[in-house]
C-alpha cells in the first residue's frame, strides 16, 4: 500500500513523537492535560489524524517546545 504521507510529514511526526517522548509524558497524560481520549494523541502521532496549527502550538507548549522545534533538523 502506497502512503499518502511525505517523507517530510513522517519527519514532522518523528519530531512530534520524539517530543513527547523527550519531555516524559505518556500518550495517555499528554491526552489529559489537552483532555482528549488517549486515541487523539495516538492518531496525531501515527498520522491518522492531522493536526491544525492551534493543536499544535497547544501540544509543543505541554513538551516545553516552541514550532521552531519541528522546523530543526
Amino acid at each position: 500500500m502506497k502512503t499518502i504521507h511525505t517523507k517530510e510529514y513522517k519527519q514532522y511526526l518523528n519530531k512530534l513523537r520524539q517530543a513527547r517522548l523527550d519531555s516524559g509524558l505518556s500518550q495517555e497524560e499528554v491526552a489529559k492535560r489537552l483532555k482528549k481520549p488517549q486515541s487523539y494523541v495516538s492518531k496525531s502521532e501515527s498520522g491518522e489524524r492531522r493536526l491544525d496549527l492551534l493543536e499544535i502550538t497547544k501540544i509543543l507548549k505541554i513538551y516545553n517546545k516552541n514550532i521552531e522545534y519541528l522546523k530543526e533538523k
